[in-house]
């Protein structure tokens, strides 16, 4: 184990030896183990979005394995999916990657301004399947967000209970919350903070924009000067949110763009004091050599080997 990995898991004394067996288990993996950043596949989207919106641009992703298969051969510190997904490979790809059970899991067909989820799989599952994680989404900002807390709190017990790590997706969304404000850097920081407090191991949010949604923390911003004018900037803020880098947090991929992007994002995240992405419609909504090729120069950026 690097002495980076020892300090990353210094930060979860309070943790049992089995949870941060699961954290080295997923500092330690694929191309990037050892150096304390995370590049993770994750494939709810077919839940989330549909099977053609999300399969469609490349056809084999239709076929469960071949998620396991390019997680593999990318070198992923992890994947992650609900329950069907990796009941359909677990067994095949027993302990060739580490892999985070998604816990809860909402539809596309439901429409409405305050999103929920709903819980899909359980710990059992994760511990039948391998599982050295499982993961959870709450909606910051919706009606329904105190519920999820309350979800999380109890799965997140249970999780502990038997040494597995808990990763939660906090994406701001719903109630009053203006389109711009869901990647508001005011927004993410609060979001990474209620994570943190909840308890999670990893902290996945979006990539924040210079927005500032809340008119009292806009009031707090420009008192204190803090620096947000980067994306760099923005990332240590966030990460500092995170009780001052204390916890491990994580960048989402997004909707499939442009490779530059994505590139400069993991720059920033790289530079910012982030810990990685989470990478889940732009590596397997295309052809896999392509998808190989794209995620190794995100690592090699993250590696420091492309500057």
């Amino acid at each position: 184990m690097t002495k980076r990995v020892q300090e990353i898991l210094s930060y979860y004394q309070s943790d049992a030896p089995g949870i941060r067996a699961n954290l080295a288990r997923l500092l330690m993996s694929g191309r990037l183990g050892g150096t304390g950043r995370l590049v993770i596949l994750p494939v709810d989207q077919g839940f989330e979005h549909g099977p053609a919106r999300s399969f469609a641009p490349n056809p084999p992703g239709y076929n469960p394995h071949y998620h396991f298969q390019l997680g593999i051969e990318a070198g992923c510190n992890a994947y992650a999916a609900p329950l069907g997904f990796l009941e359909a490979g677990a067994a095949e790809f027993a302990g060739q990657i580490p892999l985070i059970l998604k816990l809860n899991n909402s539809d596309s067909l439901y429409g409405d301004d305050d999103p929920n989820q709903a819980v899909t799989g359980s710990v059992d599952d994760a511990l039948r399947l391998g599982c050295c994680a499982v993961g959870y989404t709450i909606y910051p900002g919706s009606a329904y967000s105190q519920e999820m807390y309350e979800n999380l709190r109890e799965i997140a017990l249970e999780a502990r209970s038997v040494g597995l790590a808990v990763v939660v997706w906090s994406y701001p969304r719903g109630g009053t919350l203006s389109k711009a404000g869901q990647t508001g850097i005011d927004v993410a920081c609060y979001a990474a903070q209620i994570a943190a407090q909840l308890g999670a191991h990893i902290i996945k949010v979006k990539v924040p924009t210079d927005h500032i949604e809340q008119a009292e923390a806009k009031k707090v911003y420009e008192a204190e000067k803090i620096p947000i004018s980067t994306p760099t900037d923005r990332i240590r803020h966030v990460v500092q949110s995170a009780f001052d880098g204390r916890r491990i947090v994580i960048f989402s991929g997004g909707a499939k763009g442009e490779d530059q992007k994505i590139f400069d994002e993991a720059r920033a995240i790289r530079d910012g004091g982030g810990f990685g992405s989470i990478i889940g419609r732009n590596s397997f909504q295309r052809s896999k050599p392509e998808a190989l090729k794209f995620l190794e120069t995100v690592m090699k950026i993250y590696s420091g080997e492309i500057a």
